[in-house]
């Protein structure tokens, strides 16, 4: 269902977000984003002169590229449109998120390499958005090595204890005592079995 009707209204802002996942062929991910800001009217710049209507205020892109177990190998960050001159110049600090792990703590982890005036409001904000990408993209591959594994080990379920998955109360629809679990994964259901 869409969004009711709004009240009349000018359009002044688009923010937009792009997100691509990749395998690569030496057993490494590449998740790329870019985030472009535009105004629907021109306005006055002091670096850029004049930044016309459509014209991208904010034009980023970042390339992540990371391994199965989520660990960043490299980064490379780049500023085409910016507001400043200066704007461009930050982007090799983000080389101090290489060796982070996209996870629980990823936001304040990123936010402590490069944020304030380590970065980039703009780029740090997109990196947050990108674990969820990054999850998406090498969730195939991480279901591969869990069957792989679980091959490997004995065919005896009840000698060895079953891992709860991770995704599990992360959202609304993943919650424990929900119907998602109990029908996915029974044996971590918390609820009440309906009759």
């Amino acid at each position: 269902m869409p969004l009711s009707t709004p009240e009349n209204r000018k359009h002044l802002h688009q923010r937009l977000y792009d997100f691509q996942g990749y395998e690569r062929e030496d057993n490494l991910w590449d998740i790329e984003g870019r985030i472009t800001d535009v105004k629907s009217y021109p306005f006055p710049n002091e670096y850029r002169g004049r930044i016309e209507a459509g014209e991208a205020l904010h034009d980023m892109h970042i390339r992540l590229t990371v391994d199965l177990d989520f660990i960043i190998r490299d980064i490379e960050a780049c500023i085409d449109e910016s507001p400043y001159a200066i704007c461009p110049s930050i982007t090799p600090n983000f080389k101090k998120i290489i060796g982070l792990k996209v996870g629980p703590g990823w936001r304040a982890a990123v936010r402590r390499a490069v944020g304030g005036t380590e970065g980039c409001t703009h780029l740090v904000e997109m990196l947050g958005a990108m674990a969820t990408v990054t999850f998406q993209t090498l969730y195939p591959a991480m279901i591969k090595r869990q069957e792989e594994k679980a091959s490997l080990e004995s065919d005896d379920m009840s000698s060895r204890e079953k891992k709860r998955p991770g995704i599990i109360d992360t959202c609304h629809a993943y919650s424990s005592e929900g119907e998602i679990v109990r029908s996915e994964w029974p044996d971590f259901f918390t609820g009440t079995q309906q009759q």
